[in-house]
């Protein structure tokens, strides 16, 4: 009997490990799939706009640029670069110079490999007018060059070229931020496991008042992650409780009890890419079957809060238009536009603050954003295939709290296409109810 467990436990072990790794093989085709996509149909034209004849991406062994994945990763035995050249016609030559490796290679992406002292001679014969690096001070994955970096590229291609040489900011946001079907595909599948998580771990199935701890409720998404091969975009997932005062804990050891009113604030990682969503819940007190009634308005208010923002972007437009568009729209429905984040009012009036940020392979992406905490791409156009996270923070009055406001935030990722926004999978419908 002892033998026989010993060889069903082994089985299962293997069958597992088979799974694992057909899981991992997908992954990776997909994320060739994509790359191949991207380096074809949208880095032509970011190139071309952005008049960079040749961009540069340089990794050291041990720091890698922000685009490592997004480029195909590779072995980088001391200093690597990916060159792309713009050489006419459709298609940008891509080489691969000092990166090497099964990944690399087997993906397709890349007309040549070479060595890392060829970085010179490839230069020359290509003569570009201008050279992009990634350095940039108001964009993290676009200041991938390291200064060390810059002086030896500097030094390695000369005055002539170094003289060439200007920030490829723009080029890195036009470049992740202009998706091709097959990374929406990707997308759309990072976020139903992201809101199925959320919206399990804000049940009973994971919650039971009066024992469960804010801290027991994020280390289960943790582990329910860790469960899915999935990584996180941003660490501890905030499970947090929000009272009259405002926040009161988040993903603590502050035991969860009827009455509270819950929210949830994550995102996870898969294939690069990372989503950011909320979800909010009310536990049931003694005797209750529904929240009440000051909560679930404050709920219904921020709910018409997100149909208006979603009517009112469009695509084509300077991403601060469309922040104005917005607020417009909000205050001619009678809702009051905050000065500053949590800077809410004492009246009667439902106070909002948008955050609608770029949203895609980071859990705040470098694309165009509507959000106050972006300024400079605020200044960026609204491109279809732009993904968003619609992010709003609407604060009403609650008659149970003595006319205290509660602060309701709600956010779900979307694309942006010819039509305005679209939701990518369920977003939030309804508050949570927690027995």
């Amino acid at each position: 009997m002892t033998n026989m467990r010993l060889i069903f436990i082994a089985i299962i072990f293997l069958i597992t490990c088979q799974l694992s790794s057909q899981e991992a093989h997908r992954r990776w085709r997909m994320m060739n799939q994509i790359r191949n996509d991207k380096f074809d149909l949208i880095l032509p034209e970011v190139m071309r706009e952005n008049n960079i004849d040749m961009w540069i991406v340089m990794c050291r062994e041990g720091s890698f640029d922000p685009l490592y994945p997004d480029l195909g990763e590779g072995y980088v035995g001391s200093t690597g670069y990916y060159v792309f050249t713009d050489r006419g016609g459709d298609r940008i030559e891509r080489a691969a110079l000092g990166i090497s490796g099964y990944l690399l290679k087997e993906g397709g992406a890349y007309d040549y490999f070479g060595g890392e002292p060829e970085l010179k001679k490839f230069v020359e014969e290509r003569d570009p007018q201008r050279i992009g690096l990634n350095y940039s001070r108001s964009i993290g994955g676009a200041d991938g060059l390291s200064y060390s970096g810059y002086l030896e590229l500097s030094e390695l291609l000369g005055e002539k070229f170094a003289g060439r040489f200007v920030s490829a900011e723009k080029l890195v946001s036009d470049f992740r931020s202009r998706r091709v079907a097959s990374e929406i595909a990707a997308y759309g599948e990072a976020c139903t496991r992201a809101y199925i998580i959320a919206e399990r771990a804000l049940s009973n199935e994971v919650i039971t008042p009066g024992i469960t701890t804010l801290e027991d409720v994020a280390w289960w998404m943790k582990e329910e992650m860790h469960r899915q091969n999935l990584g996180s975009s941003f660490g501890m997932p905030s499970v947090y409780v929000t009272g009259i005062r405002g926040i009161l804990a988040t993903s603590t050891d502050r035991i969860i009890q009827r009455g509270d009113v819950l929210m949830i604030d994550f995102g996870v990682g898969l294939m690069n890419f990372y989503t950011d969503l909320k979800r909010v819940a009310y536990v049931l007190d003694e005797g209750q079957t529904k929240a009440p009634d000051g909560i679930q308005n404050a709920f219904d208010q921020a709910i018409v809060v997100r149909d208006i923002i979603k009517k009112s972007i469009k695509a084509g437009v300077m991403a601060k238009e469309a922040e104005t568009a917005v607020y417009d729209a909000l205050k001619k429905e009678g809702f009051n536009k905050m000065k500053g984040f949590n800077q809410y009012t004492e009246g009667d009036v439902t106070d909002v603050i948008i955050g609608c940020h770029s949203v895609g392979n980071w859990g705040h992406g470098i694309g165009p954003s509507i959000a106050f905490f972006n300024p400079v791409r605020l200044g960026y156009e609204l491109r279809p295939t732009n993904l968003l996270s619609v992010e709003l923070f609407a604060y009403t009055k609650v008659p149970e709290w003595g006319g205290k406001k509660l602060r309701v935030p709600l956010e779900d990722d979307a694309i942006l296409t010819e039509r305005g926004i679209e939701w990518l999978y369920p977003i939030n419908p309804k508050l949570l109810l927690i027995k």
